[in-house]
């Protein structure tokens, strides 16, 4: 690729690295290299697109695999339920409770990452940044209350 051509796909914004061009300007059918072109963009955009809605959710650093023989109180048979995302599209909120150090944080930051992988938009707070958050609005609107079901993993 050229000089010329690099400015151009720089102007455009296109995501695609030089390398990852020049081998699809190899390719003799144009109407290939262009197909492969925009599927690249695709992905590369996508992979951005995660990139910042993950930073924006303040999820941090993916945490390690959750080890199951560590916390037997916890029930991973609804935790697998809880990572097919249902809860979401039926406008229910997940609420992890239990004693410190049972994998409540790493539980839910999984389940915030699954949900960001699935194009969903989420936001981790733990309790005390939830409530400094609150505090730092000049206008909290009325909430509804109403019945909730709880399931607590201790």
């Amino acid at each position: 690729m050229n000089d010329g051509l690099d400015r151009l796909v720089t102007l455009l914004g296109l995501r695609a690295q030089g390398d990852q061009v020049r081998e699809l300007l190899a390719q003799a059918n144009p109407a290939q290299v262009m197909e492969s072109w925009l599927l690249l963009e695709r992905h590369e955009r996508e992979a951005r697109n995660l990139e910042s809605r993950t930073r924006n959710a303040r999820v941090g650093t993916p945490p390690a695999d959750f080890d199951w023989r560590y916390s037997q109180s916890i029930d991973e048979a609804l935790y697998e339920e809880l990572l097919r995302l249902d809860f979401v599209t039926s406008g229910c909120n997940v609420l992890f409770r239990g004693e410190p150090g049972v994998g409540k944080t790493t539980l839910a930051k999984n389940l915030a990452l699954r949900a960001l992988e699935r194009g969903h938009t989420v936001l981790f707070a733990n309790l005390s940044s939830a409530l400094a958050d609150l505090l730092r609005q000049d206008n909290l609107p009325a909430l509804p209350w109403g019945a909730t079901t709880s399931r607590s993993w201790a």
